[in-house]
């Protein structure tokens, strides 16, 4: 392979990566909350980058209530806890109900919807829906790993602590463990992001504060984006997609 496939190959990845809408969205979530850090809500033109990507993500977010609308209406995994159920189920009625608000909100700053007050009450209560769905993301999250925890410590003892990382199925739990651990980081950011956008701890989650914590977790979330591609980086640079728009469908 030469140097030329090599960077038509991860040229492809980027491709590949920027054809979906969520990979997008999450690049203008880290350029916002990146602007948010460095304005700290004084006006500039770090604040107007700030103000105008949130508005243009709005964009990206249309009609996105319909997937979790749809987890809301399905039926859970089994052999899942009724607890877990439920607060699974609550995540995933506060998600879809802020998703929908922001849709509000978003036509009431692009002056479609004329009642302004209307339109940031709702946001704010959207906000507080992001928060309520973070916190039982976390508290999800939480008692899943400890139920990986016990079912790989199970495992080990069977496997006497033996070649543990040639048996595929403790892989396959060690490899779910560090993505659940990643999702509570992530959602423990975002708790402190939902604080910070209500203004509910103002002398100790400022906006710059805000930014930091909101541009670490957008980062995660460009990191979990690729978790959803169905083929490998090695494949895409061994067999370019001869056709990225047919390509493109898939991501």
């Amino acid at each position: 392979m030469t140097s030329l496939d090599t960077v038509r190959g991860d040229l492809a990845l980027v491709i590949l990566y920027l054809n979906k809408a969520e990979a997008r969205d999450k690049i203008c979530r880290a350029i916002q909350y990146g602007s948010k850090f460095l304005s700290n809500g004084e006006p500039g033109p770090a604040q107007n980058v700030d103000k105008s990507t949130s508005l243009a993500r709005k964009v990206f977010r249309l009609f996105k209530f319909v997937n979790d609308l749809h987890a809301l209406i399905s039926p859970p995994a089994k052999g899942t806890p009724l607890p877990l159920i439920l607060l699974g189920k609550s995540k995933n009625a506060m998600l879809s109900t802020f998703l929908f608000l922001d849709q509000i909100v978003w036509a009431g700053r692009t002056g479609i919807y004329k009642n302004k007050e209307r339109a940031e009450f709702l946001s704010r209560i959207a906000f507080y829906c992001f928060l309520g769905s973070n916190t039982c993301t976390t508290i999800i999250e939480l008692a899943e790993l400890q139920r990986l925890s016990k079912s790989m410590k199970k495992l080990e003892k069977e496997l006497k602590h033996q070649e543990l990382y040639k048996n595929e199925q403790y892989r396959m739990k060690l490899q779910k463990s560090n993505e659940r651990r990643l999702a509570l980081i992530k959602s423990s950011l975002d708790i402190v992001v939902a604080v910070g956008l209500l203004q509910l701890a103002p002398k100790k989650v400022t906006p710059r504060v805000t930014g930091a914590f909101g541009f670490a977790s957008s980062l995660i979330a460009c990191y979990q984006v690729p978790k959803h591609f169905p083929c490998s980086p090695l494949s895409v640079r061994s067999h370019p997609p001869e056709n990225p728009k047919l390509e493109s469908h898939f991501f």
